[in-house]
Parts: structure tokens; C-alpha cells; sequence
């Protein structure tokens, strides 16, 4: 079984600014754990920690037991896909094909070629995110909807053990949001995503992280964190959370503030 864990992480830059202090957080094999919260409230930072762009300045994130940061730059590739929120591809016109195909990137020595097994999980990733008709399109060319579906698809290609997506729903139409996050939970891996959209976060994900300020200040099962009282806190909004009739998810319904009439 593999298991992630995050112990008592921060981050600080190096112009001394905190933008993560003290995470513990943990997720095993076929869990969906989401991070919500704020702009600005550290969800990004925590994700590049965890999946090795940023080293934290304290704290350790741990693989099976080992600290990542200890693995090779290539073991840790091969166990460790990653869907960052927007990517290009640095000005290369790399085709869509290419670009998935860099997922089995970490499999290979670095002279040895794609082989048939290899474009058989090319074209199977890229069929079930629903671009296989783009395959000989320049990655560049892709709607940023396209562009998302193509980053999943060289996860899925990459066989890893955890998947790290930021915003993995950012600039899909409602059909595809579901059938992404639908894709992932199905993976088995550990998954660790960051997401927006609060509705989202409870009908596909096992816990909910809640961070603000850099700390997590509410975790645990979707039907415990998300209440009016903690969205009132964290966002400064007013919702009402009820539980949907057919999915037995919560529900966050946002209301509009209270509106001032002038008087004369």
C-alpha cells in the first residue's frame, strides 16, 4: 500500500515571507484528498512541496515511510504524476501525442525509444480523457480545456502511485470537470488535488483539507468540514450546507450579501 504523508510542513522564501506553516496531512492508496480554501492561501505551494518543485524549509514529506525529498529525481518521477493548473510547453511545438508521451519519460533510460506497449498507453490515455482526435495537434494550439485533459492523460500514462493535481477542473466545460475527477477517483492511486469548487470537493473527494493563511484549520470528511460557520470564517461569505437528495453530498449554496437600502 502506498501511503503520503506530510509532517508538520512549512515553507518560508526566501525573502522571508511564511507561506506554509506546520501541514500534517496523510492519504493512502485509493483516497481522494481535496485542498480548498482562499486565494493565496497556500494550496499551490503545498502541492509543489509535496510533489518536490519546492523544498520545505520544515517539516518532511514522506513516501511509504522515505522522505521524498531523499529519492532520485527519477524514482520520484516514476511514483509521483503531477497536473499542474496551467502549463505550456516552453514554446516547443511539441504535438499532443509528444506531449502524453513524456509520461512514460521516467521508464526509460534516457536513449531508449517509445515502445509498442508505450504508444498503446498513449493512445488509451488520450481516448479516455476524450483528445484522441487531437493527437497530431501542437499542444500549443489546444483550448485550455484541451490543454488540462492532455496533462491528465500523461498522468495516466506515467502508471504513478500518486497524482497531484492543481485545479484539475480549471477551464473545462461542466461535462468534463465531472468526468475528470470521475477518472481519477477510479485510478486507485493516492490523490491529492487542489480545488475551488467546494461542490465539487465534497461529492468527489474522501476529506477535505481547508487551509487559510498558510495552516489547515478544518479536516476531515466533507460532511464535517464544510458548514456555514467555517465558510462564514475562511471565505467571509454567508452559505447555507444541506445534503443532496440523490448524491447525499453536502451541498454549499452561497448567498448574496445582505443588500443596503438608501434612505433619504
Amino acid at each position: 500500500m502506498t501511503t503520503l504523508r506530510a509532517e508538520s510542513l512549512s515553507y518560508t522564501t526566501p525573502q522571508g515571507r511564511t507561506l506554509l506553516s506546520d501541514i500534517t496531512l496523510h492519504a493512502a492508496d485509493g483516497e481522494t484528498v481535496a485542498l480548498v480554501g482562499p486565494n493565496g492561501s497556500g494550496k499551490t505551494t503545498l502541492l509543489r512541496c509535496v510533489y518536490a518543485a519546492l523544498r520545505p524549509t520544515g517539516g518532511r514529506v514522506l513516501l511509504d515511510g522515505a522522505d521524498l525529498h531523499a529519492l532520485p529525481v527519477k524514482a520520484r518521477a516514476r511514483r509521483i504524476a503531477t497536473v499542474p493548473q496551467d502549463a505550456d510547453a516552453g514554446g516547443i511545438e511539441l504535438t499532443v501525442r509528444e506531449i502524453v508521451a513524456m509520461g512514460r519519460s521516467p521508464h526509460h533510460r534516457f536513449w531508449e525509444a517509445d515502445t509498442a506497449a508505450d504508444d498503446t498507453l498513449v493512445r488509451e490515455a488520450l481516448a479516455r480523457v476524450g483528445i484522441a482526435d487531437l493527437a497530431a495537434r501542437p499542444f500549443p494550439s489546444l483550448s485550455g480545456g484541451e490543454r488540462q485533459r492532455a496533462l491528465v492523460a500523461r498522468a495516466l500514462v506515467q502508471q504513478p502511485d500518486v497524482v497531484v493535481l492543481d485545479e484539475p477542473t480549471n477551464h473545462l466545460d461542466i461535462r468534463y470537470q465531472l468526468e475528470i475527477l470521475s477518472l481519477v477517483r477510479e485510478l486507485g492511486t493516492v490523490n491529492l488535488l487542489a480545488l475551488h469548487d467546494l461542490n465539487l470537493a465534497a461529492y468527489y473527494c474522501d476529506r477535505i483539507c481547508v487551509l487559510a493563511g498558510g495552516r489547515i484549520v478544518a479536516a476531515g470528511p466533507p460532511a464535517d468540514v464544510l458548514t456555514a460557520e467555517l465558510l462564514r470564517e475562511v471565505y467571509a461569505v454567508n452559505a447555507e450546507v444541506g445534503v443532496h437528495p440523490v448524491t447525499g453530498a453536502p451541498t454549499v449554496v452561497y448567498l448574496p450579501p445582505a443588500r443596503v437600502t438608501a434612505t433619504s
